[in-house]
């Protein structure tokens, strides 16, 4: 049987890389001959916890069908977000917690998508249904997406399920979880060392929403002042991008992580469209979205709705 890759989407966030690493561990405890791979830089956020658990990042890729013909996808299955050669093997297997676009196979697939708030929940659902131990490292890995994807269960799209979750794997990780949630939420949000460059793409997905090419960003912050100060650079960047990919819309969106609010800056022909969906007024491409911190939740469906 020749060796299967395992990835999440570019742009890859603490869920994507951990849940590649986290769900590698599990099929190789099953027989498979897998491997973690990635489609992008490592954030400190992922960084700080790949650290504190003592694992290694996986391997970056930019292609698939040069090694392998087969691969699992975690965290994802839109095309645009997955390897750009995505259609030269064949997906074995998706495990997901997000919407399903764009997606077609050429044959049967094992496909586990449940609405909880992390790819890692339903990761520790799999361990207990092969009947597997979570060692201290993988637990560890897996409290650490749940934290970053729910913004230490503060997002709407927390549910019970990623609470329970979170629970149970902090006893076996020995930590606790809302400290160590904390710290490591403040890792990622110091970006005093990124380029406008680095901030519209640490974390990125691009969507295809009707007619419409979107890209959503997002970081995270302590404080949202810090980053709008270098909102000329960020918009130069941004303008880049589009003109790049074609998109019809980037929203750039920077998270509070201690007030829970967003601000959003939209650049592209369609920008209005997100005054329209959040029933805001841009000022200067510029809005803040209060109570708003989940792209998947809170962000794409409204636009999505506008879009169509």
């Amino acid at each position: 049987m020749s060796k299967t890759l395992i990835f999440g989407h570019k742009n890859p966030d603490t869920d994507t890389i951990c849940s590649a690493i986290v769900y590698a561990d599990l099929k190789k405890k099953l027989g498979f001959d897998v491997e973690a791979v990635r489609l992008g830089e490592v954030g400190s956020e992922t960084q700080f916890a790949l650290e504190k658990f003592n694992v290694e990042a996986p391997r970056q890729v930019d292609t698939v069908s040069n090694e392998v013909d087969q691969v699992i996808l975690v965290d994802h299955n839109e095309r645009q977000q997955s390897a750009e050669d995505i259609d030269e093997v064949q997906v074995l297997e998706v495990i997901d917690h997000h919407r399903i676009a764009n997606f077609e196979t050429n044959g049967p697939l094992y496909y586990r998508a449940e609405p909880v708030g992390c790819t890692a929940t339903i990761l520790n659902k799999l361990y207990k249904e092969n009947n597997q131990q979570i060692s201290q490292p993988m637990a560890g890995l897996m409290l650490s997406s749940i934290i970053s994807d729910s913004l230490l269960f503060k997002s709407p799209t927390c549910t019970e399920q990623d609470v329970e979750a979170a629970k149970e794997l902090a006893e076996i990780a020995g930590v606790d979880a809302e400290q160590y949630g904390l710290d490591m939420l403040k890792a990622g949000a110091d970006i005093s060392d990124k380029s406008a460059a680095d901030l519209i793409s640490l974390d990125a997905k691009e969507f295809s929403m009707g007619e419409s090419k979107v890209e959503i960003a997002q970081v995270n912050t302590v404080d949202t002042a810090d980053v709008l100060a270098r909102k000329g650079e960020i918009e130069s960047a941004i303008e880049g991008v589009v003109q790049d990919k074609g998109l019809d819309l980037f929203v750039f969106v920077i998270t509070d992580i201690l007030t829970n609010d967003s601000t959003v800056v939209a650049i592209g022909e369609k920008r209005d469209v997100v005054a329209d969906a959040f029933n805001v007024t841009l000022d200067g491409n510029q809005a803040v979205l209060q109570g708003v911190v989940s792209r998947k939740k809170q962000i794409v469906p409204p636009l999505n709705e506008k879009l169509l």
